[in-house]
């Protein structure tokens, strides 16, 4: 027996490494695919880029625990039906469950590994790559300056080469203008040539000019004609032009303003924000009323003189039934304005509060969420692992191939049936709780089914049992039909 159960954990563990990481990759090379256009141009050191790729390594490992499990158990249970190994553990008397309750055991520990990770280092992991990857979208490109086209990505200056040198240190022909001087005049700067080099803190960019010369033109404050404006020339064989680059470098954000978004928060803190969220609410919704009561008036001068006794010796107000009677031909004007006023004043309460109603809806919707994609994680792990198992054992093909075709529709079916029910948990139109665990409730009767034929050692995708099925009952088909129509030739 320990020899079976040592044969089918060696016969899982490698390709579940190995799919792991495939699976891994190919995700961190959609996520580059996805934030190629701000990663390229803007001149991050090596060390942020690996970062960033670290922090969404981690971040992807809740979709690729599933997939490698379904692909890895599919694969092992495949080869193990290939190779007739499968048919040789029975053979000697040991059931498929038996044979797989060490593999049952290592899978449970990964889902629940797969728990406390989702719950503990997730949060801090997103909260680390959310504010590194607003950082690096929000970092400026590189300055660059092309060929005989002005750059003014450099706020206050516009600059001009004609050409540069092969590694780009080097300007030629070079024109800056600069804008929005104290003077608001205009101030020209032309250069034979030009080196161009960083400070030690890489906060600014100097530009050694060499045989040039400056034009300013200063005005008295304003942009009219002054016959008293000044018009400056400087020659020089070399100066040297600072500019601030502090816009270019990347700031890193507190990551504290990050901290209260649904992703960051474990099981605890996502309690904790939707009770108090849950209490705003409640709160916001107890205040309207009172907010808007006082702009409810009756008219209670006018019914004194419409109370009539009733025959059991109580008495009931009757109202007029126009609005005209109840109130004076004097006071009518002002009292559709006043009307007027209070159903203005009430209705833009009602959309302020309905506004603010949907927003902490929404928060509290995306808290639920959150709380309860900890435990689908691990759920998932398990339930994809008992499609994939029993599903290997009934193919009974090992490789790339086929495990590789029926793991990826599994996948996409659950992944699918997950997106969807979750955009409309979002949405709010259906249970948060409901649409977060959708996907599992609709493949679980798949799980348990798969398990049931792989037990029984059902063909399900022997595609001769299927011919012969169909033959059988085609046979049986045309008996009977047979058998009908000897009848009513006797009968005759």
């Amino acid at each position: 027996m320990k020899k079976v159960h040592v044969l089918v954990l060696k016969a899982f563990i490698k390709p579940f490494i190995v799919t792991f990481f495939i699976v891994m990759f190919v995700l961190l090379m959609l996520f580059l695919f996805k934030y190629i256009d701000d990663l390229i141009g803007k001149g991050f050191e090596w060390y942020v880029i690996l970062e960033l790729l670290w922090y969404a390594s981690a971040a992807q490992i809740s979709m690729a625990m599933p997939l490698a499990m379904l692909l890895s158990s599919i694969m092992t249970f495949g080869n193990l039906g290939e190779s007739y190994e499968l048919v040789a553990i029975k053979a000697a008397g040991i059931s498929l469950r038996k044979a797989m309750m060490p593999l049952i055991i290592l899978v449970g520990f990964i889902s629940i590994s797969s728990f406390f990770f989702s719950d503990y280092i997730l949060p801090i992991t997103n909260l680390k790559m959310g504010s590194l990857l607003y950082d690096v979208r929000n970092k400026k490109a590189d300055f660059l300056i092309k060929d005989g086209i002005f750059n003014s990505s450099i706020p206050g200056y516009s600059i001009r080469a004609q050409n540069k040198s092969k590694d780009g240190t080097i300007l030629y022909n070079l024109i800056i203008y600069q804008h929005g001087n104290i003077s608001r005049g205009t101030n020209v700067l032309l250069a034979k040539e030009g080196v161009m080099y960083n400070s030690r803190d890489n906060n600014y960019m100097i530009l050694k000019l060499k045989d040039g010369v400056r034009y300013e033109e200063t005005t008295a404050g304003d942009r009219s004609y002054n016959p008293r404006q000044q018009y400056t020339r400087y020659y020089f064989k070399q100066t040297e032009q600072k500019f601030d680059m502090s816009t270019f470098q990347m700031k890193r954000t507190d990551q504290e303003l990050f901290s209260s978004h649904s992703m960051m928060l474990n099981l605890k803190q996502l309690k904790y924000y939707t009770d108090s969220t849950t209490r705003m609410l409640d709160s916001i919704r107890g205040r309207i009323f009172n907010e808007i009561k006082s702009n409810y008036k009756l008219f209670n001068t006018y019914q004194a003189s419409h109370n009539k006794p009733l025959q059991n010796g109580k008495s009931t107000i009757h109202y007029k039934q126009s609005f005209e009677e109840i109130i004076p031909t004097d006071k009518r004007l002002m009292a559709i304005n006043n009307s007027l006023t209070d159903t203005r004043y009430i209705k833009e309460v009602l959309e302020m509060k309905s506004k603010s109603d949907k927003d902490f809806g929404s928060t509290i919707i995306r808290y639920i969420i959150e709380y309860q994609k900890k435990f689908t994680l691990a759920a998932s792990c398990l339930l994809l692992f008992s499609i994939g198992a029993p599903l290997g054992a009934i193919i009974r093909k090992g490789g790339l191939g086929l495990p590789v075709v029926m793991a990826i529709i599994f996948f996409l079916i659950y992944h699918i049936i997950s997106t969807v029910a979750e955009k409309s948990a979002k949405e709010g139109n259906i249970d948060p709780v409901l649409g977060i665990w959708m996907a599992i409730i609709v493949l679980t009767p798949l799980g348990i089914f798969l398990t049931y034929k792989a037990a029984t050692d059902s063909a399900l995708f022997d595609i001769e049992s299927y011919k012969l099925a169909v033959t059988k009952f085609f046979s049986k088909l045309k008996a009977f039909f047979n058998k009908k129509a000897s009848k009513n030739g006797g009968a005759k």
